[in-house]
């Protein structure tokens, strides 16, 4: 409102300015008389006229004693000859139609002048909102006013929490650390896998701490001119001493914090720039008393080590994905809002999504609203989280792809295989679902799912996992004699496993505990340039050996386990023909041989024939309405 209030007045300065310079200017010769026709007569026979300037109807002119006068004429044949006869100075002008175009055509220098002056009054008082805008940070400031975020609306990082809660503490008690010679932390540095909530941590920092509270993005600092990501840096520090104390948060820091000294050419870098000025901002010759930085990175290896040292940010915070109890608060944070039917268990969901981050949970409590409001309900039940569950996992079912009978079998056999081999193996994760619908990228998928979360894998669970991946490969050639494109996946991920074991993490008793091919990221050339081979020929297909040998020696276990209960693949195989999705419970009844009693899940159709009874119903509801509309009309 303010903006528009300055600029309002503005132009009403300009407008009374413009009509003062008009009258000034024809004033300065003196007032024009308005006279009556008749009194002009008189005048004009006293001879007290001296000249008159004649526009249409107008008379405008002189007295003899210098006074102007003005005054409209009718049509008056005998008026040239009086004025003649009293010895007069006649002029005469064409009319030129209105007055009011006269007036701003006289005025038109007046107005371009007080437009140029405006405009360069307004340059100069706002330069530094414009032409000097580039060096100035972009930083928002956050205060209490703003929609705050506490450690109420946290779960799954009860570590992070207590590591950061020292800064909230020292900006409300200061001298309870600074008794004891204790320093905070000038910064601190929040690291973990996306979607774990560290800019959400960052939020309920200041929402705690009252305090202002600064957040700018590592990309903000980086601009096209040479030397405005270093300005932005003094600017930012320049604003947060003045509202010290206050918090700086600079979400993703790696887009300005990388490794110096990777740039090609030798050429000079504005990234690096603004880093060493970063640096001196963050402990340099001058002291930040009261400025507290944060920031978050899911790139901590690329970060430039002269940033990770102690006096810049001494204190390395990892929020790692929430556990099952975390899991379980963050579910009771994101359905607080969310009427939840009395079956729904918040415990027995987070049991069921081991590795799920704060992000896909609350990715999951939405999906299963939307599935539920989809449905018309007017709760949610426990069967949309399932059923939103399967959406994240496996992806969105295209249940009207049109797929044909033999290739329905084929997929159902693929899968088939999977969920046998997961089944049998000892290491391996349970079988979470197999279904031969359609999800996301793929004919068929077979999921598996963790009992416990996982942090730390040994080699025989990794190479029971490729005899899983290669499952449903090996049901193809041993059942339907073929080979088919549909396991171009599985093997890709086989081949990275398999490679990883053998040249990563040391588990090929040929070759021993080493690894090979040095990971050097640079910051321009990427993963694919930057990783360094330094391994011979030799050792090159020694390597290639083998990981050909674990494939190999997996592929053999698989074939044992699929000809070995060739009944039961089948049992599995048809029972996925006839019912498209099965769980981990209708498996296990397949293997062992019983009958599988379940209920055909009805699909409702085609997406074409669901759009067809919705526009039934609109249909049936318009012609209700019209016979009502009738009906009264009659009535």
């Amino acid at each position: 409102m303010n903006k528009y209030m300055k600029s309002i007045m503005t132009w009403v300065v300009v407008l009374v300015a413009i009509i003062l310079m008009y009258k000034l200017s024809i004033g300065s010769g003196g007032i024009e008389k308005d006279l009556a026709f008749s009194e002009f007569l008189d005048k004009v026979e006293k001879k007290e006229v001296a000249s008159v300037l004649i526009t249409g109807n107008t008379i405008s002119g002189k007295m003899t004693d210098e006074s102007k006068f003005k005054t409209t004429a009718p049509e008056y044949e005998r008026l040239i000859d009086i004025l003649r006869r009293n010895k007069v100075k006649i002029s005469a002008e064409e009319d030129t139609g209105s007055s009011w175009l006269t007036i701003l055509v006289s005025l038109a220098p007046f107005i371009f002048i007080v437009l140029i002056w405006v405009l360069i009054m307004r340059q100069m008082q706002g330069g530094s909102n414009k032409a000097m805008s580039f060096g100035k940070s972009r930083a928002r400031m956050f205060t209490s006013l703003h929609n705050k975020v506490t450690f109420d609306d946290v779960a799954g990082m009860d570590e992070a929490e207590d590591e950061v809660q020292e800064i909230i503490e020292f900006l409300k008690e200061p001298q309870k650390f600074k008794k004891l010679g204790g320093r905070i932390p000038k910064g601190v540095l929040l690291m973990g896998p996306p979607g774990t909530g560290k800019t959400l941590l960052g939020r309920a920092i200041a929402g705690e701490a009252n305090v202002p509270f600064f957040y700018i993005s590592g990309s903000d600092f980086v601009e096209m001119f040479v030397g405005v990501g270093a300005s932005r840096v003094r600017d930012l520090f320049i604003q947060g001493k003045k509202n010290a104390p206050c918090i700086i948060f600079i979400d993703e820091i790696d887009a300005v914090g990388r490794h110096r000294g990777a740039g090609l050419g030798g050429g000079h870098d504005e990234r690096e720039q603004t880093l060493n000025q970063l640096l001196v901002e963050l402990d340099g010759f001058e002291s930040n008393e009261g400025v507290i930085i944060l920031a978050a990175t899911n790139r901590p290896d690329v970060l430039d080590p002269a940033l990770m040292r102690p006096g810049r940010f001494d204190r390395r915070v990892v929020v790692h994905n929430p556990d099952i109890g975390g899991r379980e608060g963050i579910l009771k944070i994101h359905t607080r809002k969310i009427p939840l039917n009395e079956d729904v268990d918040l415990s027995l969901i987070a049991r069921g999504t081991p590795g799920f981050s704060g992000a896909d949970l609350e990715n999951l409590v939405n999906e299963a609203a939307l599935i539920a409001a989809r449905e018309n309900k007017k709760k949610v039940g426990m069967d949309d989280f399932e059923n939103a569950k399967d959406k994240v996992l496996m992806g969105t079912a295209r249940k009207s792809m049109i797929i044909s009978e033999k290739e329905k079998k084929i997929t159902a056999y693929h899968e088939a295989g999977h969920a046998l081999c997961s089944s049998l193996l000892e290491y391996t994760d349970p079988v979470y679902k197999a279904t031969i619908i359609p999800r996301g990228m793929a004919l068929g998928v077979t999921q598996t799912l963790p009992v416990d979360d996982k942090h730390n894998y040994d080699r025989k669970y990794l190479e029971d996992q490729i005899v899983f991946m290669l499952g449903g490969r090996v049901a193809e050639e041993l059942v339907l004699k073929c080979t088919t494109t549909g396991a171009g996946n599985d093997l890709e991920r086989v081949t990275e496993l398999a490679r990883k074991m053998v040249t990563d993490w040391g588990m090929s008793p040929k070759i021993g505990p080493l690894t090979f091919g040095k990971k050097d990221e640079s910051v321009f050339l990427g993963k694919e340039f930057g990783t360094s081979k330094e391994i011979s020929e030799k050792t090159a297909v020694l390597i290639d050996e083998e990981i050909m040998r674990i494939v190999k020696e997996a592929h053999k276990r698989a074939t044992k386990i699929v000809s070995e209960n060739k009944e039961a693949l089948v049992r599995i195989a048809e029972g996925l023909l006839k019912y498209e999705a099965l769980d981990a419970g209708d498996i296990k009844t397949l293997i062992a041989g019983k009958k599988l009693d379940k209920k055909i899940e009805e699909h409702s159709g085609t997406l074409k024939e669901k759009r067809a009874q919705k526009k039934n119903t609109r249909r049936k509801d318009v012609n209700i309405q019209d016979n009502s509309a009738e009906g009264a009309a009659s009535a």
